[in-house]
């Protein structure tokens, strides 16, 4: 596994997005060191998930994000995604139409380190024996499951997980942190948005906090109480 204090794998500077005319983030910056996990926290609707699309090509935007020693911030999605960067949305995006193995081989292989099959098995094994089910049938917690597996298919050496968690029974959260929690010790780096700090704490070896569009303060992933009670006073509503 990758140590968290070497350089950045993905760097971020002055971003700026919008939808239409109208504008969302206002300059954001911040790294994500190599073989972590970073969490985006914040109020809803501060900026956390756009800044997951923004740095995918997903909105327009301006700033720089570079990624390793490439700059991506004019790329369109595909080639931001070519570059080895993966996006899990908050909708999952899972094909209904599809039994999970059709979603599962459904993105292309962009890196030499995609997981196979097995390996997305063993990982969410929620999934055993339910290759041929359609995307409809699976529970939410299996969706999110599946919608993780598939980028992981992909060999992408950065990985982009809005809201993971969300709507999830806490019997399912358990089995996502550690699902997440394997992928760092696979050398994996993460960029998550959370809406739980107690979860983003347990994962997070840095955590970034989004308020109007901007990045106003930064954590590592030991807290003392004065550092924990300046968090928490961030995300009261």
């Amino acid at each position: 596994m990758q140590s968290s204090d070497q350089l950045p794998l993905l760097t971020v500077r002055d971003l700026c997005a919008w939808y239409g005319d109208s504008q969302v983030l206002h300059g954001m910056s911040f790294d994500v060191p190599m073989g972590s996990v970073t969490t985006l926290v914040g109020r809803n609707g501060a900026g956390k998930s756009t800044s997951l699309k923004s740095i995918m090509g997903l909105v327009r935007r301006t700033g720089s994000i570079r990624f390793g020693q490439q700059e991506c911030a004019r790329d369109e999605p595909e080639r931001v995604a070519r570059r080895g960067i993966a996006y899990c949305p908050e909708e999952r995006g899972i094909f209904s139409s599809l039994s999970v193995m059709e979603n599962l081989m459904l993105p292309p292989v962009v890196g030499r380190q995609g997981m196979a099959l097995e390996e997305v098995m063993r990982l969410f094994p929620n999934l055993q024996g339910r290759e041929s089910t359609s995307g409809t049938r699976l529970s939410g917690g299996e969706q999110q499951m599946l919608a993780i597996g598939r980028i992981l298919r992909t060999g992408a050496r950065l990985l982009l997980l809005d809201e993971p968690t969300e709507g999830l029974a806490p019997v399912i959260v358990r089995q996502i942190g550690r699902a997440i929690h394997d992928l760092k010790a696979r050398g994996y780096t993460v960029l998550l948005v959370e809406q739980s700090l107690a979860f983003a704490r347990r994962l997070s070896e840095r955590l970034v906090v989004v308020e109007r569009g901007r990045v106003v303060d930064q954590f590592d992933g030991s807290l003392g109480a004065d550092e924990c009670r300046r968090l928490e006073s961030y995300l009261r509503v």
